[in-house]
């Protein structure tokens, strides 16, 4: 969520015009700012929301990736934020209901696979067996997948003959 999505919803849900809302919020994050900047605790806490704080972050020794080397990394100010018990709270019941839909999903498709696998099973039908009318001799063309008669082409003689042929 962007800062100006924050300033429409909250002027839809105040009746105040975006352009007061906006001014209230950036009012809003420059006290926030200012107080983290010039509070000597350097903290900030909001009841059921959460609190900020600026700590100091040791000097430490790291390594550089692409070259491996050794690197100092010198101490640093960072700002922290810590949740408040209801936002906790509130984030926890998200990952609650998450967890439970993910399992309902899991479920529903257990449930389908088995349907399905079970309509198979009670479809199978024996297959008839496959038939012809290409004679035994004969190959299929592999470009036309059509019966390619190898023997006579014209097939004008008889029956006769071929059973001749055959003995």
């Amino acid at each position: 969520m962007t800062k100006k999505e924050i300033v429409k919803t909250i002027s839809d849900d105040c009746g105040l015009t975006q352009l007061k809302t906006k001014e209230i919020v950036q009012k809003t994050f420059e006290a926030i700012i200012e107080t983290l900047v010039q509070d000597p605790r350097h903290r900030i806490e909001l009841r059921n929301f959460g609190v900020f704080e600026v700590k100091k972050r040791a000097a430490r020794k790291a390594r550089n990736p692409r070259t491996g080397d050794r690197v100092e990394v010198p101490a640093k100010f960072v700002v922290t934020f810590k949740p408040g018990k209801e936002m906790e709270e509130q984030v926890l019941r998200l990952e609650q209901e998450e967890i439970e839909r993910e399992r309902q999903r899991a479920e529903a498709s257990r449930i389908a696979k088995m349907g399905t696998s079970v309509a198979t099973e009670t479809s199978i039908t024996p297959k008839s067996p496959i038939t012809t009318t290409a004679p035994l001799h004969s190959t299929i063309d592999p470009i036309t997948n059509t019966p390619a008669n190898t023997s006579n082409t014209n097939n004008t003689d008889s029956g006769d003959s071929q059973e001749a042929a055959a003995s």
